[in-house]
């Protein structure tokens, strides 16, 4: 339940009804349902249908498709965080016999693993799963179709192998493992690997007439951690601050950062499009935002999530038919309508709670070589290195605890950053990745590589 203070505004509501309208009308779903996050709770709920009279609400099960896959990717994440695995290990190492093992754990999280987009046929998404009872039925004989690591080529068998995987280390069904290391936890009820009422039927929407025919809906089996589960707009809600801001009885918020961070090589027309891939997670740049999630389909169902972490929004849209509405540019939609009708509320700005007198001496300006920067400390950013001015390398530094600081993003991310002092405990120069980093551009005082001329700075002559 929202409290006033959090409402949107009324204009933005019928402006978010009205896009969800549209989209449901021109479309032609038979019913599309969608809600708006914003600093951490729902807000907003709209619905369309064509039944007259009955309009879905934020508690209807849809299908929800490759959302899936992100699911099944925190629970690798969750194996990783525990170092029962490492991200660079063969998958052959925890999985072997599969004739895939070649690939990495990450490689197959980021669709880099050069498998197959589809198993063998017939089409896994409209028949049973009993047809595919073993992995080698999911592989076929042949499953790979690119060089391992050398592009992102989706892959719906690869994550059933990150399924087998959560399985064979975790002694228990995929199914039994989600529900218990995610589901619950994130209080998830709703969200199942079974449609459970009240949920939407699935259909199918002729191209040339306003006719419908349902569309079966399989127990995927074997594909289950690519694409089985149902759930509706507020669990995905939930799931969508979880992804935003992480929670420590499933994953840390370091941990869902790095799911957020690209991970796979873009194609060409991807870098064009300003998309990519992390781990388990689809990212995009759009309208001036970064904007990640995870859309979803089946056969009779829509899906998406989609985050602005920048703008602490997100948003999901559900719909019940085989193609129409295209649900990604909705919910990217419906976050920038909310960013641009009501912007975000910057938090009060506060001191920082302590103070590190060794820390601070270190902030201010630096120079390597003759570009300025400057190592600012602040209570929302902690440490961070970037241009006096314009544009540059930019990072931010996490406290290792020794007088050392990690990058955390940008440039230098994962680069150790240190100061460097004299016998008398002053600051001779910053260290960062074998870069120096002195008070003054070319300090001869310092160890600046290659030397500094002993005649100095000079004019022309």
């Amino acid at each position: 339940m929202t409290t006033p203070e959090e409402e949107l505004l009324p204009a933005t509501r019928r402006t978010l009804l009205h896009r969800i309208a549209t989209a449901q009308t021109e479309g032609r779903a038979p019913s599309l349902v969608a809600t708006v996050v914003r600093d951490g709770q729902p807000v907003w709920t709209g619905s369309r249908t064509s039944v007259k009279g009955h309009g879905p609400d934020e508690n209807v099960q849809y299908r929800i498709g490759s959302i899936t896959k992100t699911f099944t990717a925190v629970l690798v994440l969750r194996l990783r965080d525990e170092g029962v695995l490492d991200l660079g290990d063969p998958l052959e190492k925890h999985l072997p016999g599969t004739g895939a093992g070649e690939a990495t754990i990450a490689e197959l999280l980021a669709h880099t693993g050069g498998l197959a987009a589809e198993s063998p046929a017939p089409w896994w998404e409209r028949t049973p799963g009993s047809l595919r009872p073993e992995l080698a039925d999911v592989l076929g004989e042949q499953p790979f179709r690119h060089p391992v690591g050398r592009r992102h080529h989706y892959s719906n068998p690869g994550y059933t192998l990150l399924g087998a995987l959560v399985e064979e280390l975790r002694k228990a069904p995929w199914e039994e493992v989600l529900r218990r290391e995610v589901l619950e936890p994130l209080r998830l009820h709703r969200t199942s690997c079974r449609p459970q009422a009240p949920h939407a039927g699935g259909w199918a929407v002729h191209p040339w007439a306003d006719v419908l025919l349902p569309e079966p809906s399989e127990d995927l089996g074997r594909m289950a951690p690519a694409g089985q589960l149902w759930s509706t707009a507020r669990d995905l809600a939930h799931f969508a601050v979880f992804l935003a801001r992480g929670d420590d009885r499933v994953l840390s918020a370091e941990s869902v950062r790095e799911m957020r961070t690209p991970a796979a090589p873009a194609e060409a027309a991807e870098v064009a499009a300003g998309s990519a891939y992390g781990l388990g997670l689809q990212i995009q740049q759009r309208d001036g935002r970064l904007l990640v999630g995870h859309s979803g389909s089946l056969p009779g169902f829509l899906a998406n999530v989609t985050i602005s972490v920048e703008d602490d929004l997100a948003a999901v849209v559900l719909a019940n038919c085989t193609s129409g509405p295209l649900v990604s540019n909705v919910a990217a939609d419906l976050v920038r309508l909310v960013a641009e009708a009501e912007p975000r509320i910057p938090s009060p700005w506060r001191p920082l709670p302590e103070l590190d007198a060794r820390v601070l001496e270190l902030a201010g300006p630096w120079y390597w070589g003759t570009q300025a920067v400057a190592l600012r400390l602040s209570s929302d950013e902690g440490l961070s290195l970037g241009p006096l001015s314009g544009h540059g390398r930019r990072s931010r530094f996490r406290m290792n605890g020794d007088g050392t600081w990690t990058g955390l993003d940008g440039y230098y991310a994962g680069e150790l950053l240190r100061a460097v002092r004299r016998p008398d405990g002053s600051v001779s120069h910053l260290d960062l990745g074998s870069f120096v980093f002195t008070h003054q551009p070319y300090d001869e005082g310092a160890p600046v590589p290659g030397g500094v001329d002993p005649e100095g700075w000079r004019g022309i002559r």
